[in-house]
């Protein structure tokens, strides 16, 4: 596919518009900008699923009673407990590390499909387009890496993941806790204060208890070679999805979601068990033997996860992930065009 028909697909801009007053070139400011209103946009409407989907991939398969077993009952049972809050605990955290997260990555892909064509003057196919979303991925998720791991830890504090018998004997402790804490109690061997529950509370918990800065980059590797694959996949498929469902003339906002939706749902369930691996090592410095075994690097927990659970301890949570991928990257680049061209139209 060459790069004049792709450009249907991430409509190209000029440097004139509501941003040209910036120092940087307001075509590169417009993807920066669209890029960070895409990420919040996204992963607001879908936040009770993504911190269900958190949860079930760190819950232990042998908890005597899985309370987060099945989506509709799991998410009924967040609300009960939790309430509105329940449902966006972590999306705080979370909007503020995808708006800098997507806006990296849009600008850098618009910024590599360039170099790698020499700005138009070569094919745009798809190698390179899988070139130019893997290292977008991996710019991206370099940048904001700890506010991924801090927002994961904040999901699973408060889930109310089975007290182990080792825990059991400590349990008396809880009754002069506040609700907030009891929640928190859970999922560690020693109560979450009310300030640890708080981003900033929860960064310097991590920085303090494990090894300093470096604690807040725990499974970064494993991250890098799931996100590679993921968003180069992802932008691939949707640019070629792109020109099979909206030819000229057939442009719908119903077409627009239903490309994001499939590129999403494709690129997600092939490279799901590095996401299920990146969480295992976000959550394994947690002081709490009611999640699991700790592991010591990205192969020990996926030959332990394999050894334990079998290969589908690598999907875990996958039904509730593809429920939240198809709306939130459809939301993602229908936002992005959107937000784009508006800034370069006015």
């Amino acid at each position: 596919m060459s790069n004049s028909s792709s450009a249907s697909s991430l409509p190209p801009t000029h440097s004139k518009g509501l941003l040209s007053f910036l120092p940087i070139s307001p075509e590169v400011a417009s993807y920066f900008v669209a890029g960070g209103c895409a990420g919040a946009a996204s992963r607001t409407i879908v936040s009770p699923l993504e911190r269900l989907k958190i949860i079930q991939q760190v819950q232990p398969r042998s908890s005597d009673a899985q309370p987060y077993k099945g989506v509709w009952r799991s998410l009924v049972r967040m609300w009960k407990e939790e309430g509105l809050r329940g449902y966006m605990r972590g999306n705080g955290i979370n909007c503020l590390r995808i708006v800098p997260y997507s806006a990296v990555q849009f600008t850098t892909y618009e910024q590599l499909k360039k170099f790698f064509t020499k700005h138009g003057s070569k094919e745009l196919d798809t190698p390179k387009r899988l070139a130019s979303g893997a290292l977008a991925g991996i710019t991206s998720v370099c940048t904001t890496y700890p506010l991924d791991i801090v927002r994961a830890r904040l999901s699973i504090a408060t889930a109310s993941i089975p007290l182990t018998k080792s825990q059991s004997a400590t349990a008396s402790t809880m009754a002069n806790l506040k609700p907030s804490v009891q929640n928190g109690f859970h999922t560690s061997s020693h109560p979450y204060t009310p300030q640890e529950l708080t981003m900033w509370g929860m960064t310097m918990k991590i920085v303090r208890e494990e090894g300093g800065i470096r604690g807040l980059y725990r499974g970064l590797v494993a991250t890098a070679f799931g996100v590679a694959p993921y968003v180069g996949i992802n932008f691939a498929v949707y640019e070629v999805l792109r020109g099979i469902i909206t030819p000229p003339g057939k442009n719908s906002v119903t077409r627009k979601l239903t490309c994001g939706a499939l590129a999403g749902s494709i690129s997600q369930t092939l490279t799901y068990p590095f996401d299920v691996l990146r969480r295992k090592m976000q959550v394994t410095g947690m002081k709490s033997s009611a999640l699991g075994v700790k592991y010591t690097g990205a192969l020990d927990a996926l030959f332990g996860i394999v050894r334990t659970e079998g290969v589908q301890g690598l999907y875990r949570g996958l039904w509730p992930n593809l429920l939240k991928v198809a709306p939130s990257i459809a939301t993602s680049f229908f936002t992005y065009e959107l937000v784009k061209e508006l800034l370069i139209s006015t």
